[in-house]
């Protein structure tokens, strides 16, 4: 973590037509940066739309956040400069491993010098699909996204406000001493037989509604 991490871009996404696979969806996973601030509730960003409501968006995840770190690992990789929004994420932050934070750290978001506007609760880590792969031109991302192990992470909004590029991101860690990393709940949700015990044990944090059920789901299937 760098001592003063910063909202690098703030992205929307409207609705586009988007094929995936042999079928055409509407998406919003095409968010693009926008100027000046940007009201956030608890339903997410204004002017964000979120089509696929049964996998994204809800008090939960109503926030995606992805680093400037991971950004910078995806443009060495694919050999390209990549714009916000690209992964679609509403904020990109710098100065975060996505990886490594925890559910239950809290973002405080602020204009420079002014209190916190914004307050953010890490819920979950973002979990691939084919509407990735198509938003990347490459039906194979979905397994290199998850192979990077750099997933992002959806918040929950503990208090409203307005956000903008260059806000003040204070970073609070949680005061819970074996909650799960981002990185850790990535794995035990992307593998297909993960360890009984490591899911019961993630099950005390405050996970978002979708991952708790999810995971819940694996461990009766891993318990037999």
């Amino acid at each position: 973590m760098t001592a003063q991490p910063r909202v690098i871009s703030v992205n929307v996404g409207q609705p586009n037509a988007l094929q995936v696979g042999s079928r055409t969806t509407v998406t919003g996973i095409n968010k693009h940066a926008v100027p000046g601030r940007v009201r956030v509730t608890e339903k997410g960003l204004e002017g964000d739309h979120v089509l696929n409501r049964r996998y994204h968006g809800g008090p939960d995840q109503a926030v995606y956040v992805y680093t400037r770190e991971d950004y910078d690992h995806w443009t060495e990789v694919l050999g390209r400069p990549l714009n916000p929004g690209i992964f679609g994420e509403n904020l990109v932050v710098g100065g975060l491993e996505s990886a490594r934070v925890r559910v239950g750290d809290r973002l405080e978001i602020s204009a420079e010098g002014g209190a916190p506007s914004v307050i953010l609760e890490v819920t979950a880590p973002r979990i691939p699909c084919s509407t990735l792969g198509a938003q990347m031109g490459d039906a194979g991302f979905v397994k290199r996204f998850t192979r990077a192990g750099r997933p992002g992470f959806y918040t929950r909004v503990l208090q409203s406000g307005e956000v903008g590029r260059g806000d003040v991101v204070a970073y609070t860690p949680t005061e819970a001493a074996d909650a799960p990393t981002i990185g850790e709940l990535f794995d035990l949700s992307t593998t297909k037989t993960p360890d009984a015990a490591a899911l019961e044990r993630v099950m005390t944090a405050p996970l978002s509604v979708r991952l708790r059920r999810d995971l819940e789901e694996k461990l009766i299937r891993v318990r037999g």
